[in-house]
């Protein structure tokens, strides 16, 4: 099983549209024994609520299941379970690296082929929730890809 974690701030916006659409295109794929997607929060302040509305939006337009998905903290446990460690920008990488400064992490934007963005913007402050998608669907398609081709799925 390779396990793959997503951490963004509060776990409501990026975070938890990156793990929803990653499974949705693992399912896509009949991979679902064979990949896990979970995402976390480096902060408290949204631990236990469900998405953010703007993220709920674009998940339910598209017809993507987010059911069960709850903002959660990370925790040094999460580091050392996961195969993919995948940021969103400079600061959740800092905090990370924080808790285990020996973890492997990239950028969700390190997966994308020629992108003009080194980092997802968080639609919290931005209110753009449409490119936040379009950076996470570039990126999740780009390490589905990846994992396939150096897992041998």
């Amino acid at each position: 099983m390779v396990n793959v974690l997503f951490i963004c701030l509060g776990n409501i916006c990026r975070s938890p549209m990156s793990e929803a659409y990653m499974r949705h295109i693992i399912k896509q794929n009949n991979l679902s024994d064979k990949i896990n997607v979970s995402s976390r929060a480096t902060s408290s302040y949204n631990v236990g609520n469900p998405p953010h509305h703007g993220t709920q939006t674009i998940l339910n337009k598209l017809n993507i299941d987010f059911s069960n998905i709850i903002s959660k903290k990370l925790t040094e446990k999460d580091l050392s379970t996961n195969d993919y460690i995948i940021v969103m920008d400079d600061s959740n990488m800092r905090d990370v690296t924080n808790i285990n400064p020996n973890i492997k992490i990239h950028k969700l934007t390190d997966f994308i082929k020629n992108s003009s963005h080194n980092f997802v913007p968080d639609p919290y402050y931005t209110g753009d929730f449409n490119l936040t998608f379009e950076l996470i669907k570039a990126g999740c398609d780009s390490i589905l890809e990846h994992i396939i081709n150096d897992k041998k799925l």
